[in-house]
């Protein structure tokens, strides 16, 4: 089965919100079988930063579901935005 890479940016509910007890919060609720590979710090506007993530997973139906779900019951997540999927193959800029 192929593995897809999915880019998403994830948005604190709050400005008073630590970016890296999100970042912390993302690793322990992700479902078995996907990962948080990698992550970096965005800024927003006016000190907001949001994170972006290079989550893997399978690519089998209702996956992506299961992630964004994941994701969004994390304490401190305000919105999420899928920015870009691909094969774990191909290089993402």
């Amino acid at each position: 089965m192929a593995r897809l890479v999915a880019r998403i940016k994830v948005l604190p509910a709050d400005a008073d919100i630590n970016i890296d007890s999100i970042v912390e919060g993302l690793k322990g609720s992700i479902p078995q079988g996907m990962e948080l590979k990698g992550h970096a710090k965005e800024p927003i506007a006016f000190g907001l930063n949001a994170v972006v993530g290079d989550f893997m997973l399978d690519d089998a139906e209702g996956q992506m579901d299961k992630l964004e779900d994941a994701i969004r019951g994390v304490q401190g997540v305000g919105e999420i935005e899928v920015m870009n999927i691909s094969r774990a193959s191909v290089k993402m800029k």
